[in-house]
């Protein structure tokens, strides 16, 4: 093989999900490219790793002080869903069912991969509650161990808000799925979470 077309697959395989046959299908696609196309494509990589910011708010990625989210003067500002990453705003965004503002924990208490809270964006939460205003926090985070652990040490540590609201979005059986491969934590959820059809 080319050294060229090695060091980029090499390259292209170290993102997250891409394999090396995967990374050589998009080298090969790369070659059948146009040449500005590529470099329209690498240069507008490199613009986005070297000058995207984080919000000085709630931590979502910017390109100013403040993410689009945190400017909106139409978003409820007395809502905040905490989230663990990035993506996750995106895919509640999607949903189009939300309007309040967000906070980017910026991943999950894991004691094993040396994740503490202290390594979270916790502080920058409660400075925000502490400003005054919201009324509800949303915990918003994976039903993983970590999840779970971090969800317990945020409820812990807004106790001192009396005054704020704090639910979880709610967790169980998921739509299309059947209870028999359901494993016990998940029917557990799903039956503390349970949904009121009809009253008798």
């Amino acid at each position: 093989m080319s050294k060229l077309l090695d060091d980029v697959v090499g390259e292209l395989s170290r993102l997250p999900g891409i394999g090396r046959r995967t990374a050589l299908r998009l080298s090969l696609h790369l070659l059948r490219m146009d040449a500005e196309e590529v470099v329209r494509m690498a240069q507008s990589m490199s613009d986005f790793r070297t000058r995207i910011r984080y919000c000085a708010r709630c931590n979502n990625l910017s390109d100013e002080e403040l993410c689009p989210i945190c400017s909106d003067p139409s978003r409820d500002r007395s809502v905040i869903c905490v989230v663990e990453q990035v993506g996750d705003v995106l895919s509640i965004e999607n949903t189009r069912q939300y309007n309040g503002l967000y906070h980017v924990l910026g991943g999950v208490i894991s004691p094993m991969q040396g994740i503490a809270p202290s390594d979270l964006k916790i502080d920058l939460l409660l400075d925000n509650i502490a400003r005054g205003g919201v009324r509800e926090v949303i915990l918003a985070l994976g039903t993983t161990v970590e999840g779970e652990t971090t969800l317990f040490y945020l409820t812990r540590r807004l106790e001192q808000f009396p005054d704020v609201k704090v639910s979880t979005i709610a967790r169980g059986i998921g739509f299309g799925d059947e209870i028999e491969y359901a494993d016990e934590l998940t029917i557990a959820h799903a039956l503390h979470n349970r949904t009121l059809v009809r009253r008798g």
